[in-house]
């Protein structure tokens, strides 16, 4: 009996019985699928942190203070104390000192009321230096940023993130316009280009400032001359372990410091958030895979309780086969090749459907959902490995039956 004889008589066996063969498919396909979706919501988390994470800038270190200590002996938390200054960051900008460095932006944040005409609106104010914009990877959507000449003057101009604009004028195109911020008057320059949040936070509610204009004009007390935060731009992602380095050994050397692990500030790289965040993503991802494993493993008992099924039912038709010269290997083939095929179809189904609810899915939740093509063909393999494990018991039983025996049972 050829290959496909085998192959014709295994899918005659199962259209024979189309509903038993049906659910057991099922069984496979919900397996199938919910490994798929599993997976792709595992990857597209991953892949959302890192996009947030890149968000906020291309090659990043971001360097706050250290923790203050009450007269009470109470600790602060990191970025309590006000250990950073402008010279901190003006010193990495050097290339003598700091030769992978590309980039400095020093900024103080304060949450502040900005007017407009009759409206207002509480943002966050951000006072940092023209090299912001490229530190943080912002673009604008229209207008300009303000320049090293606005630095230098302390002149009273804002750029404002595209929710800070509708809030207070009801539209975006809002250069030229002025707004009021702490009693003072500034000119709208220019308006960032929309990004989204991060996490809880609305990159696009803000209103950026030069941080001499906001030493001198909003912010007070320590923050006229210390930073909230430093924001370090790498050369190339290459280059910012060494910029790590550079960047530390300056700070430490600058604050007096000799031993590292008594540093008033604390650097943070992209790397550890990405790789935090990814650690904790994958980690979810595998133990809703193997949960989703189990209704795998499900389908799979299903596919063997259906061929002994079968196999019962069948043994008049096999003892006849076998009295009529078919060896037993061609029975066991004959019983494994259904096993297989009924884990291809649920395999295959299950793709589909993970497929498309993959696609459907990120419309009813707020998460994305990845398609993952190893996650695809790997689900498949296994639904076809399903197959012909569970199946092997069934057809060795198959195979196994004397002729005499099988001919006279009832």
């Amino acid at each position: 009996m050829s290959w496909f004889d085998t192959l014709r008589t295994s899918l005659e066996a199962m259209r024979s019985h189309r509903m038993r063969s049906a659910l057991t498919v099922l069984g496979i396909l919900i397996g199938i699928s919910a490994v798929i979706l599993t997976v792709g919501l595992g990857v597209g988390a991953q892949q959302q942190v890192t996009s947030q994470v890149e968000a906020l800038g291309t090659n990043l270190l971001i360097i706050t203070p250290g923790s203050t200590t009450s007269t009470t002996g109470v600790r602060g938390g990191f970025g309590s104390a006000s250990t950073l200054t402008q010279a901190d960051a003006t010193a990495l900008s050097s290339p003598v000192t700091a030769p992978d460095i590309a980039a400095v932006a020093p900024t103080s944040t304060s949450s502040e009321s900005l007017t407009a005409g009759t409206a207002n609106w509480t943002t966050q104010v951000v006072g940092t230096t023209p090299s912001y914009l490229s530190v943080r990877a912002r673009t604008l959507a229209g207008g300009s940023f303000f320049t090293a000449a606005d630095q230098t003057s302390a002149a009273p101009v804002v750029v404002l993130g595209t929710t800070t604009a509708q809030e207070l004028f009801g539209f975006t195109d809002v250069v030229g316009q002025s707004v009021t911020i702490n009693g003072n008057q500034f000119t709208v320059v220019g308006v960032l280009a929309p990004i989204g949040s991060t996490g809880s936070t609305n990159n696009d509610d803000t209103a950026i400032i030069p941080l001499s204009t906001a030493q001198q004009l909003v912010f007070g007390g320590t923050s006229r001359t210390t930073v909230q935060t430093i924001y370090v731009q790498a050369a190339s992602q290459s280059d910012l372990s060494a910029a790590y380095q550079e960047s530390q050994a300056e700070l430490l050397s600058l604050h007096g410091i000799t031993n590292a692990a008594n540093a008033d500030f604390t650097i943070t790289t992209q790397n550890a958030l990405v790789t935090t965040a990814a650690a904790v993503s994958q980690t979810l991802t595998v133990l809703l895979a193997g949960i989703a494993a189990i209704s795998l493993l499900v389908g799979g008992i299903g596919v063997m309780n259906i061929m002994l099924v079968s196999v019962t039912e069948r043994i008049r038709e096999i003892g006849l086969r076998k009295a009529l010269g078919a060896r037993p290997g061609i029975i066991r083939r004959q019983f494994l090749i259904e096993a297989s095929l009924l884990g291809l179809i649920g395999g295959l189904l299950g793709a589909a459907v993970g497929i498309a609810g993959a696609k459907v899915l990120p419309t009813f939740i707020s998460n994305p959902v990845a398609i993952s093509t190893p996650a695809i063909v790997g689900s498949v393999s296994v639904a076809l490995a399903i197959g012909l494990v569970f199946g092997v018991y069934p057809a060795t039983r198959a195979a196994r039956l004397a002729p005499i025996d099988a001919l006279r049972s009832d």
